[in-house]
């Protein structure tokens, strides 16, 4: 049986270890911290835009499960924000239960508090990594899902300090590359004044610190928008990883989506100063908790690879996720993850690695985030299906859509229904697995 080593439990690790696992694979799934989902923890965003589309896609090619999760446990469905329409937003306490119950049905192995710090290597080929506890993983293929973000030394220099936020890098112990390890050559995003990295664009109050009527519309609506007065407005617009949200709405209100917490959409706003705006005199933050000064700072080590996912010049090293580029959100990790996944287990089999279509909007992006990523200029931009320079694209190419019936059909005259639930054996023969979210 094939042998899969997936490093890093967020979103995109959980899917390139359903990927791997759906795909016949015995999964090791290598997680820094004690919880999976990384800043998923504290997401909640689906579907918004763009990424129906990718997420029918990928349901419609079998390899869906994490977003029908997502459904099953959202706590609102089919809103809208400035600039975002048909949004589900998941619940964030339920749905990291559902996707560590999903993973274990699928076999996974799932290790915690594994910093991984070492790797083992003869020639171009990852034989074993190993973690800060000295504990050995050996596989045939590896996957890099460490992300980007951090650690501690990057916040500081390029951001406004460490804000202890979800990945809590001084619990843990910061980001180690795995591409790096093995001695690959990563590239660093930029912002579009030239200056390294891209804040997280969303922070998280403790809703109950919120006035009743607050609290009220958020259950009612999913969404509240209180308009700043002048003197109160912040714009750290530019600073932000997430450019779909980087828009005039976001900089005059103070926008909040209901994930659990309330989610303020932007990336930092210094409590002094919230506190002032009616509603919010007894405001505190989740996450992160100094979110009155600044957030996470992401986009430094991104690895160089194929359309396929292969890192460039390590034979069994797979990514995804910010990893694979710069790619925004939970929707964009999760196809990505999916992909890796797959791909990993058609390289330990031998068999040819999958490379989805252009015609398809996943295909389509990652071939068009791997273009941009040779040019000075699009290492200063950020990619989302959901929103920016991407969906302005998507649209163009009629990429965009939500009727789901043409999006099956699409896929199905790609042949490529259901080719992410297909194991693969070593006789190549084909079994579909069955589980309670995709049978």
């Amino acid at each position: 049986m094939a042998r899969v080593v997936v490093i890093g439990g967020g979103w995109a690790g959980c899917a390139a270890a359903v990927g791997a696992a759906k795909a016949g694979a015995k999964v090791v799934l290598l997680e820094r911290t004690d919880m999976l989902l990384g800043t998923g923890l504290v997401g909640g965003i689906m579907r918004n835009n763009g990424r129906f589309a990718a997420t029918e896609e990928m349901i419609a090619m079998g390899g869906g499960d994490l977003f029908q999760i997502c459904d099953q446990h959202a706590r609102h469905k089919n809103i809208q924000f400035p600039g975002h329409h048909h949004v589900n937003l998941y619940d964030i306490a339920d749905t990291h239960g559902a996707v560590m119950a999903h993973l274990k049905e699928l076999g996974v192995e799932i290790v915690f508090e594994a910093r991984v710090d070492k790797v083992t290597m003869e020639g171009t080929k990852i034989i074993a990594v190993a973690d800060q506890s000295g504990r050995s993983f050996q596989g045939d293929a590896f996957i890099d899902t460490t992300g980007t973000a951090g650690p501690m030394g990057n916040c500081a220099k390029y951001g406004n300090g460490c804000a202890m936020c979800i990945l809590r890098c001084p619990s843990f112990g910061g980001r180690v590359s795995i591409a790096k390890l093995a001695g690959v050559e990563e590239m660093v995003g930029r912002k579009a004044d030239g200056t390294i990295g891209a804040m997280s664009g969303a922070c998280k109050l403790y809703k109950e610190s919120l006035s009743q009527g607050i609290q009220e519309e958020l259950k009612r609506e999913g969404v509240a928008i209180i308009p700043l007065p002048q003197t109160l407005i912040e714009d750290h617009l530019d600073a932000k990883a997430c450019q779909q949200y980087a828009l005039p709405e976001f900089k005059d209100n103070i926008i909040l989506l209901d994930t659990g917490h309330a989610k303020l959409m932007g990336p930092f706003f210094p409590l002094d100063k919230l506190r002032q705006v009616p509603g919010f005199e007894y405001a505190r933050y989740e996450d992160p908790y100094a979110g009155g000064k600044g957030n996470s700072m992401r986009y430094f080590s991104m690895a160089p690879r194929n359309n396929n996912l292969k890192v460039d010049d390590v034979d069994n090293l797979f990514c995804a996720g910010e990893k694979a580029g710069l790619l925004v959100g939970h929707t964009e990790a999760i196809v990505t993850g999916i992909l890796a996944g797959h791909n990993s287990v058609r390289h330990a089999v031998e068999i040819e690695l999958l490379e989805l279509p252009t015609e398809l909007a996943i295909g389509d992006a990652i071939a068009f985030v791997k273009e941009m990523m040779a040019t000075e200029e699009g290492m200063g931009k950020k990619y989302t299906f959901s929103g920016s320079i991407y969906f302005e694209r998507m649209k163009e190419k009629e990429l965009y859509t939500t009727d789901v019936q043409l999006l099956k059909d699409k896929v199905k005259a790609l042949e490529l229904t259901d080719i992410f639930s297909k194991k693969l054996v070593k006789e190549l023969e084909i079994e579909t697995i069955e589980t309670s979210l995709c049978s």
